[in-house]
């Protein structure tokens, strides 16, 4: 006899829900119903103020020794400025170290004393750490200050006897580079000490860098070319220089490019790269300057008027306040019997040597003029004789003349 079968009802599935998700906790929610977060946060809570209570003593000693250290340091602090701004104008070692530590901040001087006096409160974990970690920062932060400062004042002292816009310009920016570098180093050096990777940081930025330095290739080196002009000074605003064969007077040192004044009146602007890549005389710098002057003398000079030419040409430019190198008769000519001139001039400008240059010339014609000494120019003379034979002079000879005094 076989057992009756039973059917097993079948339970219709229950329709999809239709309509928005519902909404998600807010972050209030989130930690009521996450007792484990919320219990943790109290817990911590609840040891922070247990500790403040047990070691209320201790932590007010801590507060009136951080506080007296803190004094301490701020007064040091007041006569280090008060020497700076007496010294402000001065050179050297001594004063940098003065204006370097005046610029000493407040947060650096709160953080070293709460460092020396926290020990002394048997702070929980939790706090020395989070003391640690700030005067991390005030450390990262005043070294890069200080170390700014210290370049700046190497910079100003080094330019401080070119003052212009342009050098005003250039301090700037290079003040604006330098906080960049020292803060960014300060921001790696204390990322690094709380545990973040920064290699790929660094590696990025460094790639960046480069990728900009190729890109402006030709504005940096002219940018570091006017800051060479500008501190290692090859020369001035104002002085006269020689430079691809022509003489010019600067005007003006830009960032970018130098402007100069030709002496035909044209200005020629000349990038600052291009400006030390080549040969440039300054004609303003040289403790002298050496001039020669030829001059020519006629055959027909009798010999001792031909002796008293290098002396008298040597009285005549001492005279006027040069001193002779060299001077006398050097060669043979076709036509005349030449001689050279050289003289040094201390005169600070090229105007003033200049002039003097045209005084010593007319005074040498004068007075060989006056000693019957005559220049002698290209020429040719045509001797012919006389139905006797004897030779007729083509000028008239000169016989028994005094010489002038």
């Amino acid at each position: 006899m076989t057992a009756p079968s039973v059917s097993t009802p079948v339970v219709p599935a229950a329709p999809a829900a239709s309509g928005p998700p519902p909404a998600r906790p807010t972050t209030t929610e989130a930690i009521v119903e996450s007792p484990g977060a919320f219990t943790q946060v109290q817990d911590a809570a609840d040891y922070l103020w247990r500790w403040l209570v047990a070691h209320s003593g201790d932590i007010a000693l801590a507060a009136i020794a951080g506080a007296l250290v803190y004094l301490v340091l701020r007064f040091v602090r007041r006569t280090i400025r008060r020497l700076a701004a007496r010294h402000a104008n001065a050179d050297g070692v001594g004063a940098t170290t003065l204006r370097v530590l005046a610029r000493t901040s407040h947060f650096f001087l709160v953080m070293v004393a709460l460092r020396l006096v926290v020990g002394y409160a048997n702070p929980p974990q939790i706090v020395s750490e989070l003391v640690r970690l700030l005067f991390l920062v005030a450390i990262a932060l005043q070294v890069a200050i200080w170390a700014r400062e210290v370049v700046m004042s190497i910079v100003r002292q080094r330019a401080q006897q070119g003052a212009s816009e342009t050098l005003g310009n250039a301090l700037s920016l290079i003040n604006v580079l330098v906080s960049v570098a020292v803060f960014f180093i300060a921001a790696i050096v204390v990322l690094d000490n709380v545990g973040v990777n920064v290699t790929g940081l660094v590696a990025g930025l460094g790639i960046g860098g480069i990728a900009i330095g190729l890109a402006a290739k030709g504005i940096f080196e002219d940018l570091f070319a006017a800051l060479s002009i500008i501190f290692d000074r090859p020369f001035r605003q104002g002085e006269t220089v020689g430079f691809d064969g022509k003489t010019m007077t600067v005007e003006r040192i830009g960032l970018k490019s130098t402007r100069m004044r030709a002496l035909s009146g044209e200005e020629v602007v000349v990038s600052n790269t291009n400006l030390l890549n080549k040969e440039l005389h300054n004609f303003a710098t040289v403790p002298r300057r050496r001039f020669k002057l030829l001059f020519s003398v006629t055959y027909e000079t009798p010999p001792d008027r031909l002796q008293r030419i290098v002396p008298l040409i040597r009285e005549i430019v001492e005279r006027n306040g040069a001193q002779v190198a060299q001077c006398g008769l050097v060669a043979f000519a076709a036509s005349s019997i030449d001689g050279e001139l050289h003289y040094d001039d201390t005169a600070e400008t090229y105007g003033e040597a200049f002039d003097r240059r045209t005084a010593i010339i007319l005074d040498i014609v004068e007075r060989l003029t006056r000693e019957g000494i005559r220049f002698a120019y290209p020429t040719q003379v045509s001797y012919t004789a006389a139905p006797d034979g004897s030779l007729v002079m083509p000028f008239a000879v000169e016989t028994d003349r005094p010489s002038a005094a």
